[in-house]
């Protein structure tokens, strides 16, 4: 009787920072190197910088606590409309330039991500959403038809209630509930050329994290403020079926470069 491979196709996961976002060259440069990768793959942004300037200029102060967006129902909106439309559009029309077939995705589009509001403790957060599940079913089909879905940092409650999600924490997610079918490497592509050992010093790449390392690093300080949640997501990610986690800048995507950070468990 014939055996049947078990081998799982590879898939990408990529999550883009801001300030890549913001520059107009980087971007180009992120999705012509994006639109070359091989094989099914999905792209998650933000877009938080442009909905702050949006606020501002209607007249809007964002609101902050300890690095974390407080959603009330005018920045939801305007969230709703720069994640899902300006940026998420701008960045579908130029990858169709580039001949990758786009598909411009919130958390609502196909069910793909259901969220619920999260629960008031200290602090209020409002229209935030933690996630609750991924239709992996449904975001398998769109890739299988040849589309590459680029997802906003918008999901939902499944009552018709968007929510503002980390998209950090969106790509991390979908990379787990993919990784049951496919074997799944998570990018996270930013300014940095990696996780640095000193950040005044932008070459003092650590070229390998384990769960070890990792944890010296948090008591050494090293790993601090922002880079936290980003870390504590990307071994979310690797003890959940993940296969690999990557951070770094451009370079993540040549496979002649080493100066990025590759997270093992």
């Amino acid at each position: 009787m014939a055996q049947h491979s078990t081998t799982k196709k590879h898939l990408s996961i990529v999550k883009i920072g801001g300030n890549i976002i913001e520059n107009e060259a980087e971007l180009t440069n992120f999705l012509t190197l994006f639109s070359q990768m091989k094989g099914p793959k999905i792209l998650v942004h933000g877009g938080g910088k442009k909905a702050n300037q949006v606020l501002k200029k209607m007249g809007l102060t964002p609101k902050m606590i300890d690095g974390r967006r407080i959603t009330d129902a005018d920045s939801l909106d305007i969230a709703i409309m720069v994640y899902g439309g300006l940026t998420n559009k701008k960045i579908v029309a130029q990858l169709q330039s580039l001949r990758c077939n786009a598909l411009g995705m919130s958390g609502a589009d196909a069910n793909s991500i259901q969220a619920h509001k999260r629960p008031v403790k200290e602090i209020d957060y409002g229209f935030a959403g933690d996630i609750t599940g991924i239709s992996a079913q449904n975001i398998g089909a769109i890739l299988s038809i040849g589309l590459t879905p680029i997802f906003c940092a918008l999901t939902h409650d499944q009552k018709g209630q968007l929510l503002n999600t980390n998209a950090d924490t969106i790509a991390s997610e979908i990379a787990i509930g993919m990784s049951t079918n496919f074997e799944t490497t998570l990018f996270y592509c930013f300014e940095l050329n990696g996780v640095l050992h000193n950040f005044e010093d932008k070459n003092s790449v650590i070229p390998r994290i384990d769960s070890e390392s990792y944890s010296n690093l948090i008591s050494e300080g090293v790993i601090a403020d922002g880079m936290l949640p980003k870390m504590h997501n990307c071994f979310h990610a690797l003890k959940h079926g993940v296969k690999e986690v990557r951070i770094g800048h451009l370079g993540l995507f040549d496979e002649k470069n080493t100066n990025y950070t590759t997270l093992v468990l």
